[in-house]
């Protein structure tokens, strides 16, 4: 593989003067048609990224392999994905590394597995549940999309994630739950984890992560929870006009995390609930 050049098979990202983007799989003999003329695939091969490319009637492109958010945003969609601004908290604050093993449910649209696959490296593995047949056929899809073939070192999962005890042999380092209970699996992947290892949970609704945060604490095999979410305000930049945008990504979903404790137990925390947080104190 040349490093830096466009090859058969490569994911390819376009975009225009207006910065509009248009992505596709670079295949030999095939042909790009636009409202403004067509660019063969085979007069695109072998050049760098970053190079212009022009039309058949002269409109101009500049082409790259796009990025992991670009493709997350613009891949089929089964279910609703993880938005890029989540999957880096989830990689950074979940410490997720080349070599780890890593489990997750469900699957969705894959975008989580392709953040997760990324992050592990082909030294790690990620082992992914999902139950419904729709949402595999799509998170397969997008996978082997993004990568180019499936990865030998995920295995897609089509079952319930309250499986994860039978169906994994080792312990393993990390287990993100993207579900619309994780609650009910708080004691599974507790089984699952080994001493140290990091729970995190994706949630929509703030009814969700209460009960998600509470169920942590109960089980007494996880640290504190942490529990936060992310708003991205992009800004507009234009010589001396610098001013937020009009729109930005707002609420997509809390995170929680956890790390798995030892034999010993937790260590109780002192703390002072707020009046009214708990039903017997209404």
């Amino acid at each position: 593989m040349s490093l830096g050049e466009f090859e058969f098979g490569d994911r390819i990202q376009l975009q225009d003067e207006k910065g509009r983007m248009i992505s596709f799989t670079l295949t030999e003999g095939e042909t790009f048609h636009t409202h403004k003329g067509f660019l063969k695939h085979d007069d695109i091969a072998g050049r760098k990224e970053g190079s212009i490319l022009i039309t058949s009637s002269g409109m101009k492109f500049q082409a790259f392999k796009p990025l992991l958010s670009d493709y997350v945003l613009g891949m089929k969609r089964g279910a609703t994905i993880i938005y890029p601004k989540d999957l880096a908290l989830i990689i950074g604050y979940g410490d997720i590394r080349p070599g780890m093993k890593v489990v997750e449910a469900g699957a969705g649209s894959g975008a989580l597995s392709i953040a997760l696959l990324n992050a592990v490296t082909e030294s790690g593995s990620l082992a992914s549940f999902e139950l419904r047949d729709d949402f595999i056929r799509i998170a397969e899809k997008n996978v082997e999309d993004f990568f180019g073939k499936s990865p030998g070192n995920w295995k897609l999962i089509h079952n319930d994630f309250s499986s994860a005890t039978s169906e994994l042999s080792v312990h393993v380092d990390r287990v993100i739950l993207d579900m619309l209970a994780p609650w009910d699996q708080i004691d599974v992947a507790s089984a699952i984890l080994r001493p140290g290892g990091v729970l995190i949970v994706y949630v929509a609704t703030t009814t969700q992560l209460s009960r998600t945060a509470e169920k942590i604490k109960e089980s007494s095999a996880f640290s504190e929870p942490m529990s936060f979410e992310t708003l991205l305000r992009p800004w507009h930049h234009e010589g001396l006009a610098v001013r937020p945008e009009h729109s930005m990504n707002a609420h997509t979903g809390f995170l929680t995390i956890a790390r798995r404790v030892g034999s010993d137990g937790v260590l109780a925390r002192r703390r002072r609930p707020a009046k009214g947080a708990y039903s017997s104190e209404i």
